[in-house]
């Protein structure tokens, strides 16, 4: 989570960006009834003419200030809506004091102001959710390059990009030699979409088959020298051999990059959710699944670690949830939120979208 104070707010408001499910699941905890909520969203604006009939509307982007009504996940961890009165707008043709929803997903940018100065607490439960380091992966060889952003516990995988180099398979084609440095370029263009100046701590990490990831890290580093960034941090790991969309999906699963992610909240998720495996493999019962079990388990304070997928809402209740993942937190459990782009998140929905491990046996 990016979070600062907005300007001139005297400490009443906050800017607040989630960058993972976790992330939106700590909004859902502080944002309470009465709060004013500046957020981008949609509306329909219809043009009423004299003498006719209101016509279908054009569905415009505007930006609105609402006092909080409602807020709740929409179906999904992945979502959070927030329902309120729309106090005020930037545009005009929209009317205030009209009810509106704004959905916030993770990367949306919000501004929340509670109208006082923020609690201690309230604080503590942001902060804790702040992660300034982030990951940039690059599965590179001479024919394609896939870049894909991993922050907190959520992945995003850019387009993948290809060279024009042709294999064995295009013998005959025109373009047998296309400027390599061209497509390091359009490569290193894709990362630098993706790099920001709110994360203190910047990844680059390259890997891929043969000797591609090598010259282009060679090729990035001079670019970066040469924009004058000295930000980012650069690593060559070896290992993966699969370049492209497929070469990110395998890396996650790999040794190599897990120990270089070991301490962020993807890798913290990958080792115990390896772990709970590990124990049902081997029949030990410290581990529970479900929300029948997870329950019991946080109500004898036996939880060391929570994972929940969006699939646990086909479960139980958005309340029941939330109440069991506070209470589970407020007994010092570590609870992190998956979605389902990352392989872990489905992993975690296989076993019923919901599970812990545990300090001590249970059963």
């Amino acid at each position: 989570m990016i979070i600062r104070e907005a300007k001139g707010s005297s400490g009443k408001a906050q800017i607040i960006i989630p960058q993972d499910p976790d992330d939106l699941f700590t909004l859902r905890r502080i944002i309470d009834i009465e709060d004013t909520l500046i957020a981008d969203t949609t509306r329909v604006i219809k043009q009423v003419k004299e003498y006719s009939r209101p016509d279908k509307g054009e569905r415009i982007r505007v930006r609105i200030l609402i006092k909080v009504q409602t807020v709740s996940f929409d179906g999904s961890v992945g979502r959070l809506r927030v329902g309120g009165v729309i106090i005020n707008t930037d545009n005009e043709l929209v009317p205030k004091g009209q009810h509106h929803s704004v959905a916030i997903s993770v990367g949306d940018m919000v501004t929340l102001d509670k109208n006082r100065l923020w609690k201690e607490s309230e604080l503590e439960i942001v902060n804790k959710s702040v992660e300034n380091s982030t990951f940039i992966l690059v599965a590179i060889d001479t024919q394609e390059a896939a870049v894909a952003l991993v922050t907190g516990t959520h992945l995003k995988i850019l387009p993948n990009i290809y060279s024009g180099q042709s294999g064995k398979r295009y013998s005959g084609s025109k373009r047998l030699n296309p400027n390599i440095e061209t497509f390091f370029g359009e490569v290193v263009a894709a990362v630098q979409t993706i790099l920001t100046s709110n994360i203190t701590n910047q990844n680059v990490i390259m890997f891929g088959p043969g000797e591609t990831k090598r010259r282009f890290h060679n090729f990035f580093s001079n670019q970066m020298e040469n924009s004058g960034s000295n930000k980012v941090r650069t690593k060559i790991i070896e290992g993966i051999d699969v370049a492209g969309e497929d070469g990110i999906h395998v890396s996650l699963r790999s040794d190599s990059l897990r120990e270089v992610m070991k301490d962020t909240k993807l890798g913290i998720v990958s080792t115990v959710l390896d772990q709970v495996f590990y124990l049902v493999s081997k029949g030990e019962p410290k581990f529970a699944i479900g929300m029948k079990e997870v329950n019991q388990a946080s109500k004898l304070k036996a939880i060391q670690y929570l994972l929940y997928s969006d699939t646990v809402f086909q479960y139980a209740t958005e309340e029941e949830i939330v109440l069991l993942l506070n209470t589970t937190e407020a007994l010092g459990a570590k609870a992190y939120g998956m979605d389902s782009s990352t392989d872990l998140g489905l992993r975690i929905s296989s076993l019923g979208g919901i599970v812990a491990l545990l300090r001590f046996a249970i059963r």
